[in-house]
């Protein structure tokens, strides 16, 4: 009988060095605060790890989509698969942003501020009323369509990539046997990516230190107390969704959420530690690739997920949005908020996957209501880096959870992957990049034996 496999100390393992960074960071903003202290000095290793992250992102992207679809062959198989993303997409975010509206009105956390709006400075709102200005349906759609090619790519702007990507792989797919060799080029070329993905986590653990220190010292643990009752509503409204809704759904699709969100532990630390879900992008799509999803269908939903499908930034802006109504005794009818309900299904289409765009997009939201001041989101200035957490992971979650349901619904998931990679049998290819990603079928067979 085979010798079992020598399990790797704890302390190498990357959830543990995150979890280390984060507890440092956390301790380090407490006992040195202030926007000048130690602990605010940190935050160069937080943007330091974030800017490595997007920097890979764009092309990774590129290549994943690119080679999934030239190898997919079926162009109609690509439009399934982004309608069937999107009929997901929208039907969560209905969900997602109903919750939160329940649960806003049920708790009333903003009921007694009674906050006056003329005392605020406005000064510190203008830049996202004035971004949220230019955040319409029409602009959306347009921005997704780039300038030009080497402009999305320098950007880093995910929709735009995933644009040109598509088309591009559907031009392989269409020149056949022509194009075989510019495919197995980008293949190959999308390994080289992967392995620099693998040198950036060793960063992990001190871009989360950076990030955690930095939000802990800059603002205080004191400035949370005011709206600590938001907070735990948004939390509390966050993980009711996870354990509620994509729980019944992960039934549905025949898996287990709880072993799910043990297989992304790593994922859901470094956004925790990080407050942007952009940071485990590349990973995720590294193991749902092990978790049995068709990689064509990986790289069309998980990309979309990001910009189409941020369940926990819908639940923060409706109950921010009802949360300010109720701070500045401002009425809201039925009416007013089924029609908040109608905006908010466009404009949370409009928020980027990255710490800020939430509160963009309420600002937007806000601005087409006309009834909720807009000067009134200055008292969500001091906590909602706080909230970023709850909204990022749940997104996180969410998308990886569209993922291997969009697979199973095309028909493009290996149940036995999906099974044995939940297990926790190959706990040490969690543990290291490098083996998830040798762990990743090759030669085009996409998961499937």
């Amino acid at each position: 009988m085979a010798d079992a496999p020598v399990k790797k100390p704890i302390y190498k393992s990357l959830y543990f060095q995150v979890i280390m960074g984060i507890c440092i960071g956390v301790a380090l903003g407490v006992f040195f605060p202030g926007k000048e202290g130690l602990a605010a000095q940190m935050k160069p290793f937080g943007d330091a790890f974030i800017k490595m992250i997007k920097m890979i992102i764009a092309p990774i992207i590129f290549c994943t989509v690119v080679v999934g679809i030239a190898k997919m062959g079926d162009m109609g198989k690509v439009g399934r698969v982004g309608i069937k993303a999107m009929l997901y997409f929208w039907t969560m975010t209905l969900l997602a942003l109903i919750i939160g509206l329940v649960v806003v009105n049920t708790y009333q956390p903003g009921v007694g501020m009674n906050l006056d709006v003329s005392t605020m400075d406005m000064s510190a709102v203008e830049k996202y009323a004035g971004s949220a200005k230019k955040l319409s349906t029409v602009d959306f759609i347009l921005n997704i369509i780039p300038a030009n090619v080497v402009d999305a790519f320098a950007k880093g702007e995910i929709l735009q990539v995933l644009f040109f990507s598509i088309f591009f792989g559907l031009a392989l797919s269409a020149l056949g046997e022509r194009a075989k060799n510019v495919t197995k080029f980008i293949d190959e070329f999308s390994k080289g990516l992967f392995k620099v993905v693998h040198y950036i986590m060793y960063f992990a653990p001190m871009g989360a230190f950076g990030a955690m220190a930095y939000v802990v010292g800059a603002h205080g643990v004191a400035s949370l107390q005011q709206l600590m009752y938001l907070m735990a509503g948004v939390y509390t409204t966050c993980i009711l969704f996870i354990f509620g809704v994509l729980w019944a759904v992960c039934r549905l699709a025949g898996f287990s959420l709880w072993r799910y969100l043990c297989f992304i532990k790593e994922e859901i630390l470094l956004v925790l530690g990080t407050s942007s879900s952009e940071s485990a992008l590349p990973r995720m799509m590294s193991k749902m690739e092990v978790a049995g999803c068709n990689k064509s269908v990986v790289g069309l939903t998980l990309p979309m997920g990001y910009s189409f499908n941020l369940d926990g930034t819908c639940i923060y802006l409706t109950m921010a949005a009802v949360f300010l109504a109720q701070a500045t005794n401002t009425p809201l009818s039925l009416n007013d908020e089924l029609y908040m309900l109608g905006i908010l299904l466009l404009t949370s289409k409009g928020a980027a996957a990255v710490t800020g765009g939430g509160f963009i997009t309420l600002a937007a939201t806000l601005g087409s209501l006309h009834t909720i001041p807009i000067a009134s989101i200055a008292v969500l200035l001091g906590v909602d880096r706080f909230m970023s957490e709850a909204r990022a992971i749940t997104n996180l979650i969410g998308n990886g959870v569209a993922t291997i349901v969009v697979s199973k619904w095309e028909g493009a998931l290996d149940m036995n992957a999906l099974q044995k990679a939940l297990s926790g049998k190959d706990e040490e290819a969690e543990d290291s990049p490098e083996e998830i990603l040798a762990a990743i079928p090759v030669n085009g067979q996409d998961g499937k034996p």
